[in-house]
Formats: structure tokens, C-alpha cells, sequence
């Protein structure tokens, strides 16, 4: 059995993927988890990090040295670091691999393994995530793109969401990556059949302003009376969201509901008809989006609405089971929508039915546990 390090900067608990992670490996290894926020419920070894903000005057220093490219300065000063590594010290000595997840904790991962081998799953593309902010483009969007250069050829092993972002760190850095899709656990639920004259659409996840979901609800302008569309909105930003329930409050065939825990929301949506997602790629990573929620609306037995966001169309098209509009215009989507029989929504649902045994979080688990398992053999049998 090795002693593994699971690290995140983020409320370990709430983080799905960094759970599955911990779920495919904890039976194996003596895995010690390192993160923000309460001990997960099942979670053995748990040194929770102190989560910490910098005041104005921190703030300004941190904007400071990113424009002066004083890198090493900002990262090791930057508070949640800080409080990262002011919690490590209670840690045991002697870890047999670090599992990293997210550029902004690597530099603490390479520090922390010594001589053992580093995983870093990126989930995202680090350097161009919020490429559409200016901060982001011209501070922070640098400082990722030198720590990728610095620190990717260290890792042992690299994993992200998609095929997409997979390819974009290769072309830049010349590292292998895998892909470890966004899977959900698996669910045991019907395939409900769709009624002629009530058809329900759903959108769920978290309100952000760049995802432009004022464009999903402008799509109702363009349908009849038989679709309806409830968005069920995590509230990051109350301002955004306020807009969001104005600009839908012309339309009674739109509601806002109470969100559920993750593990809830297949269950929970399994009644409605197609699960929408029209998210215009206002940068990199939702050009290259491969969601969470993808993947629950095929949990859930949903037809599967999308624009033409290439991971997502892939999938959609392999499988049958939704349709892709030509654009990421809401009448675009509307036309595809609007031409659809129950008959046609309902061979989507069972095509999500089926791909649903594939894409789920029991294949993911067993992918990372067999590859864990080879670098650490790869390790105790070194080449000579």
C-alpha cells in the first residue's frame, strides 16, 4: 500500500472531482487529502487549509508583482499558498506520489513530493481561462503560462476534462496529457417517455456572467407553447442573477428553482425532457467545455440541447442523442428544437440511456486507479 498526497485548492467536499479521485484510490493507498473547507464524510486523512484573502493593500501587491513578472514572489506570498503550506507542515513525511489538482497547486505539489512522482490534473487551460477578462489577459494569464513552463516538465503523469485542452498544453508545452472526463456516478433511472404537449427543458449550474445564459432564456422567444424551461442557477453573483430573473420575467413558462446537491441532480431532472446547454465560447475553456452537467443529462435519460461546442458535438453526434444548432444564436437552437416529434426526443432520451453505462464516474474511477497503479510500479522498478 503507498502513501499518496491528494491536493487541492478548493472546499475538498463540494469538489466532485477531486471526491472521485479520492473514491478510486482510497481503497489501495493510504491517500492523505490536503484542501479547503470541513473533512469530507469517508475521509480518513484530512488537513484542512485555512482559507484566507488578501486585504486591499494585499491585493494591490499581488497586481503589482504579476505586472513586474515577479512570479516566484507572487505565488509563495500569495495567501492561500501561504495558508497551503502553513498546513502541509502537519502532514507525515514520505509520500509515494502527489496527485495535484490545478496549475495554481503545483508549484506546492513538486515542493511537497521531493523525489516522488507528481500528477497534476489541470482540469482546466490554466493560461487562457478567463482570457475574456483584461485582468486576466494581461496579470494573471502570463503568470500561468510561465508556470506551466517552469513546472509541466517535472510532472510524472497529466490529466484533463478534454481532448481539446489535452492537445492545447501538448502544442504549448510538449507534454503528454490524458483526458479524465467530468463522469458523474452512475444512476439507475427510467427513460421517461415525452408528451406531445408539454415539453421541459432544463438548465442547471452555477450563474456566471460570462456563460451568457440570458442567450438560453432569449430562447424561448423563439418556441410555442409546448416547451418550457426551468433554470436551476447556483448564486456565485446576485447581481447576475437578479439580471437573469428580469430579463426572464416576460416569459411565465420560465422558472427559477432551488438547486440540489450534485449527487441529487440526476435523480432530480430525471422528469424533464432535454437538458440545455447553449454556452457561447467566450474564451478558451467554454470553447472546449466538457461539463459536468453534460454528463448529467445523460444520467438523467435527457435529449441533450447544445451549440456547436466542439467536445460537446462530438459526443452528441457519435451517440444520437440531442441535436447541435449551427450556431450559438438562440433562434439557431429554437429552429432545431421546434422541428423535434416526442418520437425524436424520446429516441435521444434512450440514446443518453445507453451512453450512460459508458460515460459515468465507475469507468473513470477504474481508468485512474490502473494508471496510478502502473506509475507507481514504473517507480519501484526503475530502468538501469
Amino acid at each position: 500500500m503507498a502513501r499518496l498526497l491528494l491536493l487541492s485548492l478548493s472546499p475538498i467536499a463540494s469538489d466532485p472531482r477531486v471526491m472521485r479521485q479520492y473514491g478510486a484510490l482510497k481503497d489501495e493507498h493510504e491517500v492523505h487529502v490536503l484542501g479547503f473547507g470541513e473533512r469530507p464524510p469517508g475521509v480518513l486523512h484530512f488537513t484542512s487549509v485555512e482559507q484566507t484573502r488578501a486585504d486591499r493593500k494585499g491585493v494591490l501587491r499581488n497586481a503589482l508583482r504579476l505586472a513586474f513578472r515577479r512570479y516566484d514572489a507572487y505565488y509563495w506570498q500569495h495567501p492561500q499558498i501561504r495558508a497551503l503550506e502553513k498546513s502541509a507542515a502537519q502532514l507525515p513525511a514520505g509520500f509515494d506520489m502527489v496527485l495535484a489538482n490545478d496549475v495554481m497547486a503545483l508549484p506546492m505539489a513538486l515542493r511537497l513530493a521531493g523525489n516522488a512522482p507528481v500528477w497534476l490534473d489541470a482540469h482546466e487551460y490554466a493560461p487562457r481561462e478567463f482570457e475574456d477578462l483584461w485582468a486576466w489577459r494581461t496579470l494573471l494569464g502570463p503568470f500561468f503560462d510561465a508556470t506551466c513552463r517552469d513546472a509541466l516538465p517535472r510532472v510524472a503523469r497529466m490529466s484533463t476534462v478534454c481532448t481539446g485542452i489535452a492537445r492545447e498544453y501538448e502544442r504549448c508545452y510538449g507534454v503528454p496529457v490524458s483526458v479524465m472526463p467530468n463522469c458523474p456516478e452512475p444512476e439507475r433511472l427510467p427513460v421517461r417517455p415525452t408528451h406531445a404537449e408539454r415539453i421541459r427543458l432544463i438548465h442547471h449550474g452555477a450563474a456566471i456572467a460570462s456563460r451568457k445564459i440570458e442567450v438560453m432564456i432569449d430562447l424561448m422567444d423563439h418556441l410555442d407553447d409546448r416547451f418550457s424551461l426551468d433554470l436551476m442557477l447556483m448564486e456565485q453573483d446576485p447581481a447576475y442573477l437578479a439580471t437573469l430573473k428580469q430579463r426572464a420575467a416576460r416569459h411565465s413558462r420560465i422558472r427559477f428553482i432551488p438547486p440540489v446537491p450534485m449527487r441529487d441532480i440526476a435523480a432530480h431532472t430525471n422528469g424533464y425532457d432535454i437538458g440545455l446547454f447553449l454556452l457561447p465560447p467566450t474564451n478558451f475553456n467554454y470553447l472546449h467545455a466538457l461539463p459536468n452537467k453534460f454528463f448529467e443529462f445523460m444520467q438523467a435519460r435527457l435529449a441533450i440541447a447544445i451549440g456547436p461546442s466542439p467536445e460537446m458535438q462530438a459526443l452528441v453526434t457519435e451517440l444520437g442523442c440531442g441535436v447541435v444548432s449551427g450556431s450559438f444564436e438562440a433562434a439557431d437552437l429554437a429552429a432545431h428544437l421546434a422541428r423535434l416529434t416526442p418520437q425524436d426526443i424520446d429516441a435521444m432520451k434512450r440514446a443518453s440511456d445507453s451512453a450512460s453505462q459508458r460515460f459515468n464516474a465507475a469507468a473513470t474511477r477504474q481508468w485512474l486507479r490502473d494508471e496510478v497503479r502502473g506509475l507507481l510500479a514504473d517507480r519501484a522498478c526503475p530502468v538501469h
